[in-house]
C-alpha cells in the first residue's frame, strides 16, 4: 500500500502520527488496542453514527485530526 502522507490522529485522546491511507489492523497496533477485548471506532461529528473500524487489512483513508476511541466488544448498555 502506498502512503501519501502522515497525519495527526487521536486514539483514546492520545495523539499519534499515522500514514494515510492505512489499515484498521495498523490503527489497532498503533493505539495498542487489544482486539480480543475492544473494538476501535471513528468518532463522526454531528448526528451521524460513529464508524466501527474492523481489525483487518482493508484500506482506510484517515484525515488529519480524526478521533478514534475504544469500546468493550461485549458492552451491553442498560444492563
Amino acid at each position: 500500500m502506498k502512503h501519501d502522507k502522515d497525519v495527526s490522529i487521536h486514539i483514546d485522546k492520545k495523539e499519534y502520527k499515522s500514514p494515510t491511507p492505512t489499515t484498521g489492523a495498523a490503527l489497532y497496533l498503533l493505539g495498542s488496542v487489544d482486539a480480543s477485548r475492544y473494538d476501535l471506532w471513528l468518532e463522526v461529528p454531528g448526528h451521524g453514527d460513529d464508524t466501527l473500524i474492523p481489525n483487518n487489512a482493508a484500506s482506510i483513508e484517515v484525515k488529519n485530526g480524526s478521533h478514534f476511541y475504544t469500546a468493550q466488544k461485549n458492552l451491553n448498555p442498560g444492563s
